[in-house]
């Protein structure tokens, strides 16, 4: 299990210069989740022989002399809402693991796949992805590898898991108001929430069509930067996918923080109460140089057009198994769907008008700054079973007040890197936001973060739940 808490792009550096064949890499994998997956519950499927067939074909390519793709033998795993050939797409529900089999891989899926990564199997997620906890009531809850007593956050609650607990080196992961930000906070790792319509949802189960996003996560943000590279693209299937052409990020990700403009976020994003966000926002600030604070106006609002849209959006969907099998769903999903599948019209109309209203707001924004710092969640990662949270001296239900931060950002699309502070105590995330496509901007300043060491994830030593 040597390679466990190597960064990818370094294990693909050793299998290409015959350090390490593939299939040990893989089948060391496959050892450590068999072990420790018990115990934080990550993986719902793990595609075992794919995989070592895969690595065989890696190290056979190599000892013909054939070039090797970028990701040549490193190892992914795929929030179970990606399509994932030979098993029905769960998006972590009871009712989908009914569907057959799918027939072939998301295109995200493929695309790592193309660049010679190893996809070990689909993750754990919260049910139909309508979750901030990844407390699963069909497949048990992703628990935290820092204390398996504590969430994991969701909805890509697996995906951060896995990365957090040295299972893979790089994830997938979907995004609608905070899925990748939200576990990349609480389980200490690097995440990506590209633009909207950035990255293609093709064979993947969606949620809320207008606010799904997916995304990588990462323990190391070279790593982050090369998987999102590889999977850029337009493609036909998913029509919310931008006609643009690729726009790499690694080209600029070493060109540290010079010319940026950055600013904190005040306002409705203050820390006030919340310590160790607070301390986190600061330390990144303090290391990017960030000494303008934002009053970023009308968050407020545009969370609350979050919550209508999503709730709108996603029960109008999902309605038809709401009234076929209503006793199927995670009551807590299910009566949010039903909320949502009364809403008036009006109000989602009205929703629409604030998000746009608010997207003209951070243009705005974006007219004077290049990136601005944000917390990602309100405080480290609650105990398995938490249903309420102190926030600045109110008690809130804990599920959708672990979006407190990331929802509005959402709600218009911009592209947000989560990057992990380590605390004495339990990881806390801070998000990276800038305007529309600037991705490079996000992940520049993560690599700098990273490599002042002031963001990374934890080693094996720091993970004494995994011993």
């Amino acid at each position: 299990m040597t390679e466990a808490f190597v960064p990818a792009h370094e294990i693909a550096r050793r299998i290409r210069g015959g350090e390490i064949a593939a299939e040990t890499v893989v089948a060391d994998a496959l050892a450590r989740i068999e072990k420790l997956d018990p115990q934080v519950n990550a993986f719902t499927d793990v595609t075992a022989e794919r995989a070592l067939a895969a690595a065989r074909a890696v190290d056979l390519a190599r000892s013909r002399g054939e070039a090797l793709a970028p990701l040549a033998g490193v190892p992914f795993a795929a929030k179970n809402l990606f399509d994932i050939a030979g098993l029905p797409t769960r998006a972590g529900s009871k009712i989908n693991r009914e569907r057959p089999p799918a027939s072939r891989d998301a295109v995200l899926v493929e695309r790592l796949s193309a660049a010679g990564a190893i996809l070990l199997g689909g993750l754990n997620m919260g049910e139909y992805a309508y979750d901030f906890t990844g407390e699963n009531a069909h497949d048990g809850p992703c628990r935290n590898p820092h204390d398996l007593a504590r969430m994991a956050g969701g909805s890509s609650s697996g995906s951060g898991a896995a990365t957090a607990a040295g299972f893979v080196p790089i994830a997938l992961g979907s995004d609608t108001n905070g899925s990748i930000r939200v576990p990349g906070s609480l389980c200490g790792v690097f995440g990506l929430k590209p633009t909207y319509g950035r990255l293609p949802r093709t064979r993947s189960f969606p949620f809320c069509d207008s606010l799904d996003h997916l995304g990588p996560l990462a323990r190391d943000v070279t790593d982050l930067a090369l998987a999102y590279d590889l999977m850029q693209g337009a493609d036909a299937g998913d029509p919310a996918c931008a006609q643009r052409p690729a726009e790499p990020a690694m080209p600029s990700l070493h060109h540290g923080l010079s010319g940026l403009r950055i600013a904190v976020a005040g306002g409705y994003f203050a820390t006030d109460g919340m310590p160790e966000a607070e301390a986190a926002v600061a330390k990144v600030a303090k290391a990017l140089g960030a000494k303008r604070d934002l009053d970023i106006k009308g968050a407020a609002i545009a969370r609350a057009a979050a919550f209508l849209i999503t709730n709108a959006e996603s029960s109008s969907f999902h309605l038809p198994r709401l009234r076929e099998r209503a006793d199927d769903f995670d009551p807590e999903t299910r009566d949010r769907f039903l909320a949502g599948a009364l809403l008036p019209a009006a109000w989602y109309v009205q929703a629409q008008r604030a998000r746009r209203w608010f997207h003209d707001e951070m243009m705005r924004h974006f007219a004077e700054v290049d990136l601005i710092v944000a917390p990602a969640t309100p405080c480290p990662a609650p105990l398995v079973g938490q249903k309420t949270l102190e926030v600045r001296g109110d008690t809130l239900p804990l599920r959708p007040s672990l979006g407190l931060f990331t929802q509005p950002i959402s709600c218009v699309g911009l592209p947000v890197a989560v990057v992990p502070v380590q605390g004495s105590g339990l990881p806390i995330g801070v998000q990276l936001i800038a305007a529309p496509w600037r991705e490079d901007i996000c992940l520049r300043a993560a690599y700098a973060l990273q490599a002042f060491g002031v963001c990374r994830a934890a080693g094996a030593e720091e993970l004494p739940s995994l011993r």
